[in-house]
């Protein structure tokens, strides 16, 4: 037999869905079959969904898990199947299911636990020992989950040395921009290292800040890519594996003849479990080409902002939303995205104006919310803002006007967006973006008011090429060249602008990035060309502000460090680098 037909089954799974996941994992098993698969896969935890966190601190929730499992079990006729459920042994592991004519034939547990980032596994999970070799057909094939395969000493090789002609990886690796890329190059480092088919299935979907982007390959033993899973989308791949060409391609490569010393001690632990030695007789359908091409950046970033936002809302069970249209950058993007998202019939804009607020700005407001096709609201905050001056007046007489009143401007649109969202069942998107929540330049329980921040890892940079990009991939200007090109404010007191108070966004964004997401010392931005003054500035700014993002709605990561899951910092902090 040269020969085989793999299937990856590209789910969007729900932390928690039981009944969703395991309909849809057999679903998949069906259709599976349809084609002629021989062996499918599907993502990492599929069966409970990705992260579930302390969930697993929940005996009835591992239990349940395992009732699925023997659902699906029962549902494998005819098919192997590898699917990410959570074993229990004395202890929990992050496991793979081999399922085979009805039958749990084998158990892989997951050998490296992340525990970095956005990861907490060895706070939940044993680590797996073993690397078992699956006989599958007649085939070696080793099964490893997401982290496994990260390592170059890892699992996999080892599985490879001990017979392995494939190599299953099921993941639910989370996207930032450029990970993509990343992730493929090394899959076609660990394909060609190991002379062996990389078969990776990766999660789509979104669960809380997080974004699974899919994204799922098939790469040879030379390291070329043969089939690709969509980015951010379910999806169904099939290819036809030739493993005989495996075989050639060990015959040919020495190194297969000169074992490194690491791999020979730890082949002891490459047990094989025969399943199956005969090909099955499964009727063959031909496969029509399929061509799918990576996504730019842009393309991709936008892309997870509006599964990201789709997935919250829909998984939480709302339906519509509500967001405050300012006729800025950031209000018009969010509003884009959810309509993207959600449709237009559920996204409702409202315009709060005030007495400094721009004629400009309500009538750019207007022009959004006409091009996207939502509902569109005008609610002025004046007599609110008015009454607070004359309930303050006595308490304030001897103080001069100053942020306060900016402030209470920003908390009475929140509360407003909040009165519909009772009202209405809306959920509230706010509109801040990491450029204000790092600096804290945003209110809290005002513009910071929201029960999502779809922008809350973009840059306010970052923010400017998404709403181009948006017009651009739209063919029309569906952002008001005006709203792009207005000099950015609050509007919260006369002639206000945002470089009143912080540097133009293109300075501002690299001195975040390095001093966030890279850690530098300022000395190290400083070098970067950047004015000290300047860079300790926002240094300070980004540090007092850590009380703020504690309190902030959840948001979509999109950078390699976002603030809350990534970046970690206590409130109650004395530390100042001198």
């Amino acid at each position: 037999m040269h020969t085989i037909r793999v299937g990856i089954a590209q789910i969007n799974s729900t932390v928690g869905d039981f009944s969703g996941n395991t309909n849809k994992i057999m679903q998949s098993i069906d259709q599976a079959k349809s084609l002629g698969v021989d062996l499918l896969t599907l993502p990492e935890l599929a069966i409970t969904g990705y992260p579930p966190e302390d969930l697993l601190l929940k005996p009835q929730f591992i239990k349940q898990n395992k009732e699925s499992l023997n659902k699906i079990i029962e549902h494998s006729s005819g098919i192997m199947v590898v699917v990410g459920f959570v074993d229990s042994d004395g202890d929990i592991y992050n496991a793979a299911a081999v399922l085979y004519n009805k039958k749990l034939v084998g158990v892989y547990h997951k050998f490296y636990l992340p525990n970095y980032g956005v990861f907490d596994e060895n706070r939940y999970f044993q680590a797996g020992v073993g690397c078992p070799v699956f006989i599958i057909y007649g085939i070696g094939m080793g099964i490893t989950i997401c982290e496994d395969m990260w390592y170059e000493a890892g699992p996999a090789i080892i599985q490879a040395y001990a017979g392995a002609r494939v190599l299953i990886n099921i993941s639910a690796s989370p996207y930032h921009a450029g990970k993509g890329l990343f992730r493929e190059r090394m899959l076609a480092t660990r394909a060609s290292d190991s002379i062996a088919i990389v078969v990776h299935n990766n999660l789509i979907g979104g669960q809380d800040e997080l974004v699974f982007d899919g994204n799922s390959l098939i790469i040879n033993e030379k390291g070329e890519v043969i089939a690709r899973g969509k980015q951010f989308e379910e999806d169904f791949v099939v290819a036809d594996l030739d493993v005989e060409s495996v075989f050639r391609s060990q015959l040919h490569d020495s190194r297969r003849r000169k074992e490194i010393p690491w791999v020979r001690e730890k082949l002891e632990g490459a047990t094989k479990i025969e399943v199956s030695s005969e090909y099955p007789a499964i009727a063959k359908p031909h496969l029509p080409p399929r061509q799918v091409e990576r996504l730019d950046e842009l393309t991709e970033i936008y892309q997870a902002l509006v599964l990201g936002t789709r997935d919250y809302i829909h998984k939480n069970s709302f339906d519509k939303v509500v967001i405050g249209l300012s006729g800025g950058v950031d209000s018009s993007l969010v509003a884009a995205i959810a309509t993207d998202a959600l449709g237009a019939d559920n996204v409702t804009g409202v315009s709060m104006p005030s007495r400094y607020s721009s004629r400009g700005s309500i009538s750019d407001a207007e022009a959004l919310a006409r091009n996207l096709g939502i509902q569109f609201e005008v609610i002025p905050i004046e007599k609110a803002f008015s009454s607070y001056l004359e309930t303050l007046a006595e308490p304030f007489k001897d103080a001069q006007p100053d942020i306060t009143e900016e402030n209470i401007q920003a908390r009475i649109r929140g509360n407003i967006l909040f009165a519909l969202s009772n009202k209405f069942g809306w959920l509230v998107l706010a509109c801040s973006n990491k450029s204000e929540t790092a600096t804290g330049y945003t209110t809290l329980y005002g513009d910071m008011a929201g029960g999502f921040i779809p922008l809350k890892d973009v840059p306010k940079t970052l923010v400017v090429e998404l709403a181009t990009y948006k017009n651009r991939q739209a063919g029309e200007e569906v952002i008001p060249p005006a709203i792009l090109t207005k000099a950015p404010s609050a509007e919260l007191r006369p002639g206000q602008k945002d470089v009143d108070t912080l540097p133009p966004y293109d300075i501002l964004d690299p001195i975040l990035k390095a001093y966030v997401e890279d850690d530098l010392a300022i000395d190290q931005i400083t070098d970067m060309g950047f004015g000290r003054d300047t860079v300790t500035k926002i240094a300070r700014m980004v540090d007092r502000s850590e009380y703020k993002r504690r309190q902030t709605a959840p948001g979509i990561k999109i950078t390699p460090r976002d603030f809350g899951r990534d970046r970690r910092l206590p409130i109650t902090n004395k530390f100042k680098e001198e």
